[in-house]
């Protein structure tokens, strides 16, 4: 496949080298055409040594050639990472005045584009309407991740890592192939049809999946986290989607593009997403709720109103901890005898002198009052960020446990066709009302 990976001039342009590996290695013959901005991060040395093509930004490079307009024609996608505020406005204004964006003009190949630049940037109402405007026009504006930033800031505006990039803009490839019933898709299931378009337990179902990590306020530059990336949730959304569900998603920090075909709603703290699943509980009333969040157990008892500075001769601050509401035990306890919305929740557990992991998530499963619950080891090199995990996933009734393990996505696709013994209508053991 022919791609144009295009470099805006941000900090995070070095990240684009590792892009530009992976699609490399993959096989695909990349074209780079950088901002002339971006040239003072990474220069043309660099791309040309990486991609084996020449590197220009000009549209009087070559034009014996009519680049600007061939550059485009020629590609079967165009990538464009980082995306500053100020390249999306050219882009979204139809501006032709660099080969980059002559050749989005140019182009009709899919576009991706991966924003990156400070949150106060990123949340202008003048970008999100350019955001918005690019949306409409079919172009594909993945979420920024959530981390840190340049400088000491941290908030929404981190480009996302190489391999989340690469996974979005591959499957918006695929997407505009438009293969034929029955091929080439992954939600097929052997039928010829995609899950979506057959009758299974969850279709038509209302399902709330939660996902991320919840971040703990210490001051307006510090937090309480965790190493959750999100990918096992995004994957569970997808799916149930898959399979037919009304999927809502509820995020809190991830480290991965969401998806766009899927309506999200974003969370922070722990607080905020019990108070985010109560309200859609009251209003909407779900089928059933996903619990893949990582939500933090714990949050300081104080969040000071300035950054708490380090100072010479004073002794570190002590910092003193509260536990954070337990948001799917609430749940369980509010929906009293009722069988409705069905309860999943997950563990991320590590096992230790007292027990093993799934014991740990037996006494989980048992103190929670869910109808199943999903468990996972973890630990510093395993588990959180990763694209492959194995998961049991371990049942109320006393049914059998299931255990699937390999790449995120067909591990999610194992349990959510598991977890569909719960929802059916023959002889479920926990039927919704």
């Amino acid at each position: 496949m022919k791609i144009v990976l295009g470099v805006g001039g941000g900090i995070a342009a070095y990240k684009s080298a590792l892009l530009l590996r992976l699609f490399t290695e993959a096989g695909h013959d990349v074209r780079v055409i950088p901002t002339r901005a971006s040239l003072n991060f990474v220069g043309a040395a660099t791309w040309e040594a990486l991609s084996h093509h020449p590197v220009s930004h000009d549209v009087f490079d070559a034009v014996d050639e009519v680049q600007h307009v061939r550059v485009g024609q020629e590609a079967d996608l165009v990538v464009i990472a980082p995306a500053t505020a100020d390249l999306m406005a050219r882009i979204a204004a139809g501006r032709a005045d660099d080969l980059l964006t002559s050749t989005v003009l140019a182009t009709r190949a899919p576009v991706v584009l991966a924003p990156a630049m400070h949150t106060e940037m990123w949340e202008n109402p003048a970008t999100r309407a350019n955001v918005e405007t690019l949306r409409g026009r079919g172009i594909a504006v993945i979420e920024p991740a959530v981390g840190r930033l340049t400088g000491t800031d941290t908030g929404a505006g981190r480009l996302p890592d190489p391999e989340a990039i690469r996974d979005a803009a591959l499957a918006a490839a695929s997407e505009d192939l438009d293969p034929e019933p029955g091929e080439g898709s992954a939600a097929a299931d052997g039928t010829g049809a995609p899950l979506a378009d057959r009758n299974t337990p969850w279709t038509g179902r209302s399902v709330v999946v939660t996902l991320g990590g919840t971040r703990e306020p210490l001051d307006p530059v510090r937090y309480l986290g965790n190493r959750s990336s999100g990918k096992q949730g995004l994957a569970f959304a997808r799916a149930l989607a898959e399979q037919g569900a009304e999927v809502t998603v509820v995020a809190g920090a991830v480290e991965i593009p969401l998806d766009e075909s899927l309506r999200t709603l974003r969370i922070g703290t722990a607080r905020e997403l019990e108070e985010t699943l109560e309200r859609l509980v009251r209003k909407e009333r779900p089928d059933a709720i996903v619990m893949a969040a990582a939500v933090a157990d714990f949050r300081p008892a104080r969040t000071e109103a300035s950054k708490i500075k380090k100072r010479d001769g004073e002794d570190a601050p002590q910092i003193v901890l509260e536990r954070n509401p337990d948001v799917i035990a609430g749940l369980a306890e509010a929906r009293g005898e009722g069988r409705s919305p069905l309860l999943v929740a997950f563990a991320a557990e590590t096992g230790d002198e007292h027990g093993s992991v799934l014991e740990y998530a037996e006494s989980k499963l048992r103190r929670k009052r869910v109808d199943a619950l999903c468990v996972n080891e973890v630990g510093l090199a395993k588990g959180f960020g990763a694209d492959e995990n194995e998961l049991t996933v371990l049942f109320a009734d006393g049914a059998d446990p299931v255990h699937a393990s390999g790449p995120k996505d067909e591990v999610a696709r194992a349990a959510v066709t598991a977890l569909g013994r719960l929802v059916s209508a023959d002889g479920a053991p926990a039927p919704l009302s």
